[in-house]
């Protein structure tokens, strides 16, 4: 059994973050849409954001993701744990706070692998958040869930790699903000399989850079845009390979465990939103004559919502300390596990708060329709569901092929040992 106690400075941030949800994200949520409306432009900075981050840095709630006390607060996984679950209420709070997808998974693959160039040209605004990033890795031509499937070239020409191909999915490459790729490709087909990759720093007004289109998510075009970009040509100096050649794989792997995690720690605190908005719906409509919180089903939605919660907190903080204490490659399974039931978890308790809402509940009025949309989503991000799970049967498996003395029964109920 895993009990986690939250350390004082946790609580401390947790509490002024709480304050400032309740004063200033909350009520900024109809301004922003406002703002968004009014644009015309679906991938419009509003004014309110800008604002709020001023708020938020003046509060010290920024970076609160980073683990190095020179440029955030130095929290633990599991510090963090509790504070990103807090900002995942809003779809605003992250990114007010600096912390959101995908720019922090870059800035750990920045610090990480980048030279003191990239650090200095594109880290330092990444964590001054004057700068947005994308990732690109995912491409439309074969299953990405193999990341060794991947087929856009890098081909080396003289101190200079040429980029061919196409990627989608590349989340924040139509922020107006955003400035820089972290593009994956393929370096060396002959290579062992997990050696033919490399990972590049490719500016997004590189000449051969096209960014196609922002792909919908069940009709919603993100503001942050989920791009289609092509790659004619691109020339990249080989100064911009991350850690060098052959080492774009290792790469994706070290910065996808973390970036799960938080994808998971901000998806509770959408299901607690949501179990929230559907005992407030439930005691305020009534239907023959009743609440429908006295309804026997809908009680049964509302206590089955908080036992699903606090048991995808507690695999939530159990992976978050194993990766403060044994490291992320021995908190693997931990990781896939609750990349896994979270946002399933939280699709069932959102999509049960539409259910209470009734019309409402699916239209923008709400923030459940939204939720639903980008929930759904994250059974495929950063790995689908089927990934995941394959690794932690295999993990489960090799338990008992490696001990060489798994027990069978016979037909006949016998038990017989098979050396």
């Amino acid at each position: 059994m895993f009990l986690f106690d939250l350390s004082d400075r946790t609580e401390k941030y947790r509490a002024d973050l709480l304050e400032f949800m309740d004063s200033h994200i909350y009520p900024a949520e109809v301004v922003y849409e406002q703002q968004m409306r009014e644009s015309g432009d679906p991938h419009f900075q509003p004014p309110i954001i800008e604002q709020l981050k001023v708020e938020a840095r003046n509060r010290g709630l920024w970076n609160l993701f980073h683990p190095h006390p020179d440029s955030g607060p130095g929290l633990s996984n599991l510090e963090y744990a509790p504070l990103a679950e807090i900002m995942g209420r809003s779809h605003i709070a992250s990114e007010v706070c600096n912390c959101n997808a995908p720019d922090t998974g870059n800035v750990e693959v920045l610090e990480r692998f980048g030279s003191d160039e990239h650090k200095e040209k594109y880290l330092e605004p990444l964590l001054d958040g004057t700068m947005a990033s994308a990732f690109a890795m995912t491409e439309p031509q074969v299953a990405s869930s193999d990341a060794t499937n991947i087929q856009l070239r890098m081909e080396r020409d003289g101190d200079e790699y040429i980029l061919n191909g196409r990627k989608w999915f590349a989340t924040n490459a139509l922020h107006p903000n955003c400035k820089v790729l972290i593009v994956m490709g393929k370096t060396d087909p002959a290579a062992a399989k997990h050696r033919q990759q490399s990972m590049m720093v490719v500016p997004i007004d590189a000449p051969g850079v096209t960014v196609v289109r922002g792909l919908t998510v069940f009709g919603y075009q993100d503001r942050e845009g989920h791009a289609e970009i092509t790659f004619t040509d691109v020339r990249v100096p080989s100064k911009d390979v991350l850690e060098g050649e052959g080492e774009g794989f290792a790469i994706s792997q070290a910065r996808l465990g973390p970036g799960r995690i938080h994808h998971c720690m901000r998806t509770i605190g959408m299901a607690e939103r949501a179990l929230e908005l559907m005992c407030k719906r439930s005691q305020a409509r009534v239907t023959f004559g009743q609440p429908l919180s006295e309804r026997a089903n809908i009680q049964d939605w509302i206590a089955e919502a908080r036992i699903d919660i606090e048991m995808i907190r507690l695999l939530t903080f159990k992976a978050a300390h194993l990766m403060d204490t044994v490291g992320n490659k021995e908190a693997r399974t931990e990781i896939a596990a609750i990349k896994v039931a979270a946002p399933q978890i939280a699709l069932k308790i959102v999509d049960r708060a539409i259910q209470v809402h009734g019309g409402a509940g699916v239209t923008d009025d709400f923030p459940l329709a939204k939720a639903y949309a980008r929930l759904r989503t994250l059974r495929l991000a950063d790995g689908p569901d089927e990934v995941h799970k394959r690794a932690i049967a295999t993990t489960e498996l090799r338990k008992y092929r490696d001990r060489g003395d798994a027990a069978h029964v016979s037909p006949h109920g016998r038990k017989v040992t098979v050396a």
